[in-house]
């Protein structure tokens, strides 16, 4: 967050702190509950898979830091990992897509990516989660007071 070198470190304060509670509040109402996220993959599977992936479980976790989903065909289980909540609802729907095409095809083969060209923001959504990586990596420098 920039902020102007002409406020006091109070006046900073009080705008941080205004700031983080509106992006809280904005956050909280777009994280889905497990059964929404479950509804959703639903409906996700009924418009681009014919309704043939059927999952019996799909939930957040906490215990993914290295990948934004997961899937275990045998169970029919798709796990996302938290850190996906408060990202736009077309990148959570591409990964959603993702793990429902692994209840059709468990690798990354040919066939499975046939699969994922019918969702259209395909290309958009994965150049955003490789910024999100790329941005993870560059080293965190202390905030600027906007001097």
């Amino acid at each position: 967050m920039l902020i102007p070198a002409r406020m006091s470190e109070a006046e900073e304060q009080r705008w941080v702190s205004v700031m983080l509670d509106k992006l809280a509040a904005q956050e909280s109402k777009r994280v889905l509950g497990d059964a929404e996220l479950t509804e959703r993959a639903e409906r996700l599977s009924a418009q681009y898979f014919d309704g043939r992936a059927r999952p019996t479980s799909v939930r957040w976790v906490t215990n993914q830091n290295t990948r934004w989903g997961s899937c275990t065909p045998a169970e029919g289980s798709i796990r996302l990992s938290h850190r996906l909540q408060g990202m736009p609802e077309y990148v959570v729907d591409y990964v959603l897509v993702h793990e429902l095409a692994h209840l059709l095809v468990p690798g990354h083969g040919p066939r499975f990516w046939r699969l994922l060209e019918a969702y259209p923001r395909t290309e958009r959504a994965r150049g955003y989660l490789e910024g999100v990586v790329a941005a993870d990596r560059l080293p965190h420098l202390p905030a600027s007071r906007g001097e």
